[in-house]
């Protein structure tokens, strides 16, 4: 079988909360404050960030962007868009589970949306190549998810048939896609349940 991952969230630390709180403690007190500051920021992955996720703007622009539209200085929004790679590490129970899925005999593949520059860093800094056979970066292949396109573009990168597939994401507009297009999908929350899923699926032994 083979077996799909999205990055941030999944494999990688992703938590926009405490990441803004981290980097911006003089706006944020609290992670709820953080929660609240994200949704402004990042748009829920639309707009200005959802470009930039494609690979349609560089971050200079996402930086000017996001400071016309919010009103932060600039130069503190290109404070959070240059700390991100540092929140971006790898999620140790999750780098088990890929372990894992290789040594059942799994393929495994990923699915990212994420700016290029990330996806530069990412494949720069840790093993992608001895974790994943292929893969898939948002920015550099200018598609999103959870559009339809990118699942497509996917299927034939990968070689494999939809129903082949099984997808691990952790938003719900991701997962409903990928079960749209007839691949196997499911909500990824951690790594601990998502091996108690997959076990459930016979693709891991307990």
């Amino acid at each position: 079988m083979r077996i799909v991952f999205d990055f941030g969230g999944v494999v990688f630390r992703w938590h926009p909360a405490s990441f803004l709180a981290r980097v911006w403690p003089h706006r944020i007190e609290t992670l709820e404050q953080g929660a609240q500051v994200a949704s402004v920021f990042f748009q829920n992955y639309g707009g200005d960030w959802g470009l930039f996720d494609q690979g349609l703007i560089g971050a200079d622009e996402v930086v000017r962007r996001i400071s016309a539209r919010t009103g932060w200085p600039r130069g503190e929004v290109e404070q959070v868009v240059r700390a991100v790679p540092e929140e971006l590490m790898p999620i140790p129970a999750t780098v088990v589970l890929i372990r894992d899925l290789k040594a059942a005999g799994h393929t495994l593949h990923f699915l990212s949306n994420m700016p290029e520059p990330y996806a530069d860093h990412l494949s720069q800094t840790y093993p992608l190549t001895e974790w994943f056979e292929s893969g898939l970066f948002s920015g550099r292949v200018k598609q999103i998810k959870p559009g339809a396109e990118i699942f497509a573009m996917a299927e034939r990168h990968f070689g494999a048939a939809p129903q082949e597939l099984v997808f691990l994401d952790d938003h719900p507009a991701n997962v409903d896609a990928a079960l749209s297009r007839d691949w196997q999908s499911f909500l990824f929350t951690d790594a601990a349940s998502a091996r108690r899923e997959l076990v459930s699926r016979r693709l891991l032994s307990a």
